[in-house]
């Protein structure tokens, strides 16, 4: 929820997991609380541990055909990616998806990025982000502002996703926005400070 809003598909992908498996998995609330890994997502919604890797693998089978048809790019997320590009940056998407469903995303959006990492999450993100040596990075989730403050960069925050101003200020936000829309104009001010 920070770049797309795939929501309806992965309530969607959800229930579908559930019917093929006979579990009860509650999709609208998979939907709104968007982050945490797959595995993790199972595991709070009582899956056996030992299942866990078959409904993984049939989560991420089913997604190309359920969720990314579904998704719709989020307010002025290529307005953002092209910011960066204009004022010298490079841009990395450094997501909890499964990093062949994420290139899917950007595919179908038509949005290149520079570097493209999956399956990481909160301060699993570091290392990537250090990498690059990413001087901000942009997430909805209190595991985002984890990932940057790990990774020494600026967390700025969005809240287009689960997560409350409050909640993405406490875990170590230094700029919250409405959404991507403010963006641009915020990057074009700070990016004498930044660099």
């Amino acid at each position: 929820m920070t770049l797309i809003d795939p929501r309806p598909g992965m309530a969607a992908v959800m229930y579908e997991v559930g019917a093929r498996t006979g579990h009860d998995l509650d999709g609208d609330h998979f939907a709104s609380n968007l982050g945490p890994p797959l595995d993790m997502t199972y595991r709070e919604m009582g899956v056996p541990e030992e299942e866990i890797p078959d409904l993984v693998t049939l989560f991420r089978a089913l997604y190309p055909d359920v969720v990314i048809p579904a998704t719709v790019a989020l307010p002025g997320a290529a307005e953002a990616l092209a910011c960066v590009r204009e004022l010298g940056g490079q841009t990395m998407v450094v997501t909890g998806k499964y990093r062949k469903n994420a290139a899917l995303h950007l595919e179908a959006l038509g949005w290149e990025v520079d570097h493209l990492y999956g399956e990481l999450w909160s301060t699993g993100k570091a290392e990537s982000l250090k990498l690059h040596g990413a001087a901000i990075y942009v997430g909805d989730h209190v595991g985002d502002m984890k990932g940057a403050e790990a990774a020494g960069a600026l967390g700025v925050g969005v809240v287009t996703g689960p997560c409350s101003r409050t909640e993405l200020e406490e875990a170590g936000a230094a700029v919250v926005l409405e959404d991507l829309r403010e963006f641009p104009d915020w990057l074009r001010t700070s990016a004498g400070v930044l660099s």
